[in-house]
């Protein structure tokens, strides 16, 4: 063995311990947190690399030309009517993207955070210096440099531009933090996933305002029609960051120095809401583990479900009408259906060029839910199967179905004519195009059913844009398109009865296609599903192997 000698003895106990590393700052912690989550996310999947690295050459070329042009509105009369709404329109695209696109970024649910020993403020900073890392804020901070340049003046101006291009960045990433915080609960729910799948109705409404507002500014007057918009939007934060700059390079000092302080307070309030927020998220039960304080009321009882006919016809109504208002896919039809068939004859009226005929389109666009009945139910349908046995089980089904889609299409058909009728002032066609909708909604039914026994196909349930199984999108293309021109030729009788009675200058006579295209549809309607109930109790195996498959 090997003595230990005295001096080595000593020496031990006198080694001085190792400094303790000092502790690294939260936010610090949080910014290297997003680099790591960015650039972890492009392992494994070149797919996902390529696609995040053609997102940021996109925002960059994007960004460069769109700076690129602001900057040279220098010097022009309405640079500064352009720059304010441009922010105003930033900031309320970063308030709503939460909303309907909460997946897009995994940090924006602070709820993981809730089991770590975090203060709120702190945390709120390190959460806010680390949102400052993405695409997006990349972007923003394009816009928000050429939106300054295209305003800013003198020393006053560049001294304001260089505050406002970092205001205008933190607050409209505070507004995207504290909506997403305030809203976490709805946006991890089933209700959350409602709002993405709403998320291209949004773009359709958004696109049909674009273009009419577009229209507008080409007419005579061009961006001075602007002016009072950008009046009231220059005082509304964070707007009032770039309002600043083109206040004081116009020499008015109290008007900036009051948008300045208006900005600094509306961020200041902003970030003390998102510590609220978070603080109450991070102290509160979820809902989901909590057991109901009250009993649940017996589904279907009372209220406006007793106004239903009894038996099986008012529970497949009901069950219909409860699968528009909770299935996501469903729900993401008829909204969108309901929309765009009041947009198309609303905007067209309003820029003009409009007719009364348009009206037609609504009920078209509810018509088309009638197709594929069977695919709504998924794998679900073989309920459905085991209580049918006979025809005249498939008739009343189908009846039901198509009796929930009429007590709303109806009265939907209705108001947009009204409506319609009322922009274009053309009132005496009314009774005609209201006849003639009916009808063709009618028709629609009458082939919906039919597409519906022969032609099923799978909804899958996941993917928010994905409505079709692989393998079905022949029948999906046949049962849709070729049951409208169907419905067309079924229609066709009513159709050529209006156009006589206007080549004819018949129109005193025209409330006459009002009766008519009521009972022709009603007519049809009965006619189909007269035909399609034996075709549907014949072929359930059939349509359950079908409607199975996503």
């Amino acid at each position: 063995m090997t003595a230990v000698t005295p001096s080595a003895a000593s020496a031990s106990p006198a080694t001085p311990p190792a400094p303790a590393a000092a502790p690294a700052s939260l936010t610090a912690v949080f910014v290297r947190l997003k680099l790591s989550l960015l650039r972890n996310g492009l392992k494994g999947s070149s797919k996902r690399k390529a696609a995040w690295i053609s997102s940021l050459v996109f925002a960059l070329v994007i960004g460069f030309f769109v700076t690129f042009g602001l900057a040279m509105l220098h010097g022009h009369a309405r640079a500064g009517t352009v720059v304010v709404l441009l922010a105003a329109i930033l900031a309320l695209g970063w308030t709503v993207m939460p909303l309907f696109f909460p997946t897009g970024d995994e940090t924006l649910d602070p709820s993981r955070l809730v089991m770590l020993p975090l203060r709120p403020r702190p945390l709120v900073r390190a959460l806010l210096a680390s949102s400052l890392v993405g695409i997006g804020p990349l972007f923003t901070l394009c816009l928000a440099i050429g939106s300054v340049m295209a305003v800013a003046r003198g020393a006053a101006g560049v001294a304001a531009a260089v505050v406002a291009v970092p205001l205008l960045l933190m607050g409209c990433v505070a507004l995207a933090r504290a909506v997403a915080t305030a809203n976490v609960r709805l946006l991890t729910s089933r209700k959350g996933r409602d709002l993405a799948l709403l998320s291209g109705l949004l773009i359709a409404v958004g696109a049909q305002v674009a273009n009419f507002a577009s229209q507008r500014l080409f007419q005579a007057g061009g961006l001075s029609q602007l002016e009072p918009a950008e009046a009231v939007v220059r005082w509304l934060p964070p707007a009032t960051a770039v309002g600043m700059v083109d206040s004081a390079s116009k020499g008015s000092y109290g008007v900036a120095a009051a948008q300045l302080a208006l900005t600094v307070g509306a961020l200041a309030l902003l970030l003390w809401f998102w510590e609220r927020s978070l603080t109450r998220l991070m102290v509160t039960p979820d809902g989901s583990t909590l057991t109901a304080a009250k009993p649940e009321k017996e589904r279907g009882a009372g209220g406006p479900w007793s106004l239903l006919p009894a038996g099986r016809t008012g529970a497949v109504m009901q069950r219909t009408l409860r699968y528009a208002v909770r299935d996501p896919k469903t729900k993401s039809a008829w909204v969108t259906a309901l929309a765009i068939g009041l947009i198309v004859p609303v905007f067209n009226a309003l820029q003009g060029t409009g007719s009364l005929y348009l009206a037609c389109f609504g009920a078209g666009m509810l018509g088309v839910q009638m197709y594929n009945q069977f695919g709504q139910d998924t794998s679900a349908f073989w309920m459905v199967a085991q209580t049918v046995s006979t025809p005249r089980d498939a008739y009343v089904e189908l009846r039901a179905r198509a009796g929930a889609l009429a007590l709303v299409t109806v009265p939907y058909t209705v108001f947009v004519t009204a409506v319609t009728a009322a922009l274009v002032g053309n009132w005496s066609g009314f009774p005609a195009v209201l006849g003639l909708a009916l009808a063709l909604l009618g028709a629609m039914l009458c082939t919906g059913a039919l597409a519906s026994a022969r032609y099923p196909y799978s909804i899958p349930t996941e993917g928010a844009f994905k409505n079709v199984a692989p393998g079905q999108a022949g029948l999906a293309w046949m049962s849709i398109f070729g049951g409208m021109l169907a419905s067309a030729l079924v229609c066709a009788p009513v159709i050529a009865l209006t156009i006589w009675l206007n080549v004819a200058d018949l129109e005193d006579m025209s409330w006459l296609v009002l009766p008519l295209g009521l009972a022709w549809g009603a007519l049809a309607t009965w006619s189909g599903l007269r035909l399609a109930a034996p075709v549907a109790a014949r072929r359930l195996p059939e349509i359950l192997a079908a409607v199975s498959k996503g």
